[in-house]
């Protein structure tokens, strides 16, 4: 066993009550489920694309998709203030139990949801119903975790008590993963008819073990000490957001760490997924695989980061960790690119695709009714090129001609047998060669883009909950983190993807998180204060 981890082991025996360990375990446990329920539905946008939003071009039935992914997350800081709201006023306990069943009941009805083939356009409105109380239930559920685990650990061990909360969210990606590749396996041909309604209806049992685990937990001390001394908030939401000084910490805790360690989360663990699987052509199964193991392999980096923040200190990690991905995002992207898909690599360097056509005759193609014709010659092109997954670029030209260049090879006006041929002339592939992945490589790279996510969310609770004091700890501390992860890093998937459709660059979407996460660094650096030192008794 390393140093690192025996003094890991060390830190949670010495000093660490059972009633501590239990309050650890049994939030963590109740939350690994809640993130399950909510990132199964990541896990099969592809699908769920297919089921629920047909009558529309392939292109813009994913885009709908990830939309109604980020509809779970537009809703989550109203779930913070709804919840957290409740949870400083009658504490934290009911509050998150009370989130939870409504997760696990919105999941388990997800399942039993009728398709657009079935019932029209009601399936998709059903559905992003039942997103959003997800994306309600999600914004109380946080909050609440990490504010009861940090009121319960002692002093100098919040970070890596904090920490097993901050590990929920992967471990939640990784049991969804799991459960989705169990499910294909076994209903093979059928999943995408009706295997993929049973990781949902499965969130039934775990509703059942979390309620049971979390009916058996005991009110946090510092809010029960805080309930006696008569100095509970009546209005924390007021409190929060209406007096300046605290408003000012809610608007650094946004744009110095919550906005970038959010795009971090979704970079390392969503849109790689989407990268793999929708430009790299990679089989879905395999893609799952690879990031399954990643997740197993990365998953303990969350624990020791929170861990070493009690040691170092909350901000210097954290900053490390938005400069690594503000500066490494497009070499291992690209790295990932060349080890997943070496022909469509090899080939976009040989035989690069460009269209040649005046701008005003192709269309952003974003069909939201299903109704619009894309019937220029540009459309046609760029339809064909998105459809197969090839990258491409585009240069402006006067006139109503479209000409499309594969290498040496120029093809006027849309003729789709030259295009295709010229393509596979260029060895640009239909699907990634399972022969010629480098599967190692590719686990080495979303393992390191997981660790940067670890740096910048395993001292997240503690830090959060260290900023504002106890009588409105649970809202303040709630929204910022449900902006920044449910605004800027739920969209990062859909925006990302509908820049790389726009564009034909299957690296552009990377803009957007890299984006984020430099102007958080500049934004830490100047104006986050440490806390690791904070007496949360004073506090």
């Amino acid at each position: 066993m390393s140093e690192q981890a025996q003094a890991i082991a060390a830190t949670l025996s010495a000093g660490t009550s059972k009633e501590t360990q239990k309050v650890i375990f049994a939030s963590s446990l109740g939350t690994v489920f809640e993130w399950y329920d909510f990132f199964l539905y990541g896990a099969l946008a592809a699908v769920i694309s297919k089921q629920f939003f047909a009558g529309v071009n392939d292109t813009t039935a994913f885009i709908f998709a990830l939309m109604a992914f980020a509809a779970g997350f537009i809703v989550r800081p109203f779930g913070a203030l709804v919840f957290g709201r409740l949870g400083d006023m009658i504490g934290r306990k009911y509050t998150f139990l009370a989130t939870i069943i409504l997760m696990g009941l919105a999941t388990f009805s997800v399942g039993l949801l009728p398709t657009y083939a079935s019932i029209g356009i009601a399936a998709p409105i059903i559905l992003v119903v039942l997103r959003m109380l997800q994306g309600l239930a999600l914004g109380g559920e946080y909050g609440g975790a990490a504010t009861y685990v940090a009121e319960h650990a002692p002093v100098g061990k919040r970070g890596f008590h904090t920490s097993w909360i901050q590990s929920t969210a992967t471990l939640g990606l990784l049991l969804s993963l799991l459960v989705v590749l169990g499910c294909r396996y076994f209903t093979g041909d059928q999943f995408e008819v009706w295997g993929w309604r049973i990781p949902f209806l499965l969130s039934i049992v775990l509703l059942g073990i979390s309620t049971w685990i979390r009916l058996s937990l005991h009110e946090s001390p510092a809010f029960l000490k805080m309930k006696e001394e008569g100095k509970s908030c009546k209005a924390p939401i007021r409190e929060s957001f209406g007096n300046w000084e605290n408003l000012k910490v809610v608007l650094i805790a946004l744009f110095s760490i919550n906005a970038g360690q959010a795009v971090t989360f979704y970079a390392a663990q969503f849109y790689v997924l989407f990268f793999l699987t929708q430009f790299l052509k990679m089989d879905p199964a395999l893609a799952n695989t690879l990031l399954i193991v990643s997740v197993v392999i990365g998953a303990p980096f969350f624990i020791f980061f929170g861990w070493l923040s009690d040691r170092v200190g909350r901000k210097p990690i954290l900053m490390i960790g938005l400069l690594l991905a503000t500066v490494l995002y497009f070499p291992i992207f690209k790295t990932l690119a060349h080890y997943a898909n070496p022909a469509i690599d090899r080939a976009s360097q040989q035989a690069p695709i460009s269209v040649l056509a005046d701008p005003a005759t192709c269309t952003f193609q974003f069909d939201p009714v299903g109704k619009a014709r894309f019937d220029s010659p540009c459309d046609k092109v760029k339809t064909f090129l998105v459809k197969q997954g090839l990258p491409y670029s585009s240069k402006a030209a006067a006139g109503s001609a479209v000409q499309v260049s594969v290498g040496d090879v120029t093809i006027d006006g849309y003729d789709e047998a030259a295009l295709r041929g010229a393509v596979t002339l260029a060895g640009y592939p239909q699907q990634a060669d399972t022969q010629q992945i480098n599967k190692p490589m590719i686990v080495v790279l979303i393992v390191a883009l997981i660790i940067i996510s670890a740096m910048c969310y395993g001292p997240l609770a503690a830090l959060m909950v260290e900023l504002f004091p106890t009588r409105i700890r649970y809202t303040s501390m709630s929204l910022p983190y449900h902006i920044g992860n449910g605004w800027f890093g739920g969209f990062l998937p859909t925006v990302s993807f509908a820049l790389v459709v726009y564009t034909g660059d299957i690296f552009y979407g990377l803009w957007y998180p890299i984006l984020i996460t430099g102007v958080s660094l500049v934004v830490g650096m100047l104006c986050l204060r440490e806390t690791k030192d904070v007496d949360l008794e004073k506090n």
